[in-house]
This record gives C-alpha cells, structure tokens and sequence, in this order.
C-alpha cells in the first residue's frame, strides 16, 4: 500500500487552519454566553432603564457589568494565548490585554477597534472598582452610564469579533 506524504508546508497550513478553527470557535462560544447574559437579565437592564433601581437590582446590574467584561476579557485571553502567545503580566496586565487586542501584529488584525477600546476602558474600570470595593459603594448615577450604552458598545464587539474571525480565517 503506497502512503501519500504531504508536504511539509501542507502540514504547517493544516495544523494552521484547525488552530485558526479552534479559536473562532472559542471566541463564538463566548459570544454566545454573552449573549446568554443579557438575555437572562434583559427584564432587569430594561426595568432600571425606566426607574431609579434599589439596592439590590444595583448589585444586580454590576454583576452583569462585572460579566460581561469578563467574557470580553476571555475572548481577548484566547487570543492573547492561542494567536499571539503573548499574555500580559503585572499591575497593568488587564489594560494591557485591552491594548493588545486595538492593535494588528504579524501574527492577525486587530480584534477591536481603538474606538471599541475605549469604551470597553470604562467598563475595564468599572469591573476593577466592581472587583474591589463593596456592593454598597456603587452609585447609581455612575453605573447608568455604562448600562445605558452596554448594548451600543456590546453590538459594536460583536461587529469587530466578526470582522476579526473573516479575517482570521482569511489568513489561516
């Protein structure tokens, strides 16, 4: 039986494209579980939009914050780890891994935009107060800033994540 070789270059492209696949395929799974986030607590984003909330659907609407950054954060970790082998470290890792990804390499495009970077700076600010202070310490006035623009910015990921996996693809 006669065993076809491929190329070494062949190989290379196809071991390549599965890890291209892979990480698409990671990155769609967090948007679906950010998506999933907000659709578990849409009654509750809409309800404070129309009124002044209480302290506990306070505490809720930062949890949510505090989520949905961090799914952001792990779409950025993927590919920190998987693309660029390049994970921030320190004080400043988080903000770091933010301008990471608003800038290209030679290993992909950017993954978001320097303007959906700098709205996503004030919900990086906000999930470091969120991670470090208590509940009771939020301010309204403070937090419906970021609730009132989370679908505008969160559309806006969704919109740079999608023409950064084409792109991805395109080069794997």
């Amino acid at each position: 039986m006669r065993q076809t070789h491929l190329p070494t270059a062949c190989k290379r492209r196809a071991r390549l494209s599965e890890s291209v696949e892979k990480v698409i395929d990671q990155i769609t799974f967090e948007i679906t579980q950010i998506d999933r986030l907000f659709t578990v607590y849409a009654e509750l984003l809409a309800r404070v939009q129309q009124r002044q909330p209480d302290t506990v659907e306070i505490a809720a609407v930062a949890s949510v914050l505090h989520s949905f950054y961090n799914g952001v954060e792990n779409i950025f970790l993927i590919v920190a780890k998987q693309i660029d082998q390049n994970v921030p470290t320190g004080n400043q890792s988080h903000r770091d891994l933010l301008v990471q990804m608003m800038k290209q390499n030679a290993h992909r495009s950017k993954v978001i935009s320097t303007e959906t970077g700098k709205q996503l700076g004030d919900f990086l600010g906000f999930r470091h107060f969120y991670r470090h202070s208590y509940s009771f310490f939020i301010d309204w006035n403070e937090l419906q800033i970021l609730v009132f623009v989370l679908n505008a910015v969160w559309s806006q990921v969704k919109s740079d994540l999608d023409l950064f996996k084409t792109n991805l693809q395109a080069r794997g």
